[in-house]
């Protein structure tokens, strides 16, 4: 250490550093848990019920996917997760080269925007089921199946908080890319 306290300086560093590290495998860890949770209640959205459309009375059974999207968001954050930890327990750094970085980068990115992407589109679904379509004389699906519309919302608002988990470990990608 001199005097002029470089030694100190490298600490900090690396003190914010490790921060930044352990927040990275947080944010795969909580990606990981949201995406999981979110596949599970969509797998587990079916239900049976009666719609009454034109005096006929039509049985409605129903089993709603965004599990593509999620089971692809699963693997790739267990295993982001698992490198993660890994490295944090040897003590090497989480992206040790700017191509891993840009390629942790990309992959954030391409597996931000399907998340978005499965729970935009869900999204508008479930709209549709809740309210009905206006101009039809299609009920709402909701009030006869409100159990399944329930475990579809659930499962949707799991899907988003994945994005922005996925969004957030891509900004901390783009704080490493930054510093030299």
């Amino acid at each position: 250490m001199t005097s002029n306290g470089e030694g100190g300086e490298v600490v900090a560093k690396r003190r914010r550093k490790g921060i930044k590290e352990l927040v990275q495998v947080a944010l795969r860890g909580g990606c990981l848990a949201a995406s999981a949770t979110a596949m599970a209640v969509m797998l587990t959205a079916t239900e049976e019920g009666v719609a009454d459309i034109y005096g006929f009375k039509l049985t409605l059974s129903s089993n709603w996917y965004v599990v593509g999207a999620c089971a692809g968001t699963v693997l790739y954050s267990l295993l982001q997760l698992c490198l993660g930890v890994y490295r944090l327990v040897t003590g090497s750094p989480i992206t040790p080269s700017r191509f891993q970085a840009w390629l942790c980068f990309t992959s954030d990115q391409l597996f931000c925007y399907l998340m978005m992407s499965a729970g935009s589109a869900g999204s508008g679904v479930t709209n549709l089921n809740k309210t009905g379509i206006r101009h039809t004389p299609l009920p709402d699906f909701c009030k006869t199946l409100s159990s399944f519309c329930n475990h579809v919302a659930l499962s949707l608002l799991l899907v988003f908080l994945s994005f922005i988990f996925l969004a957030s470990s891509s900004f901390f990608t783009v704080l490493v890319l930054s510093t030299p």
